[in-house]
């Protein structure tokens, strides 16, 4: 799913999605466009972006909404994505 479908699904601001990637909270696959890339995020990215952006919404800070969208079951980290996030920690 290209950002602006997903920004528009779930409802969140661009800054926060991005500051979620920077995060390594979330790791979309990058599409070289020319000059540009643009972003691909998966269905699990998108499920674990909008169960984080719930708990944000809730008054959580990032990193405790991170945690808590990963106790979902529906939003467990493969292992591609534990291993990239070991070293964003």
């Amino acid at each position: 799913m290209k950002t602006s479908e997903l920004l528009q699904r779930i409802d969140i601001p661009r800054h926060k999605l991005y500051y979620l990637e920077q995060k390594g909270y979330v790791s979309p696959q990058r599409i070289p466009m020319g000059d540009l890339e643009a972003r691909e995020f998966s269905e699990a990215d998108v499920r674990l972006v909008q169960a984080i952006w719930k708990y944000l919404k809730q008054g959580f800070k990032h990193k405790v909404a991170y945690q808590k969208a990963l106790g979902e079951s529906d939003n467990r980290p493969s292992a591609n994505h534990r291993a990239r996030r070991r070293k964003v920690a």
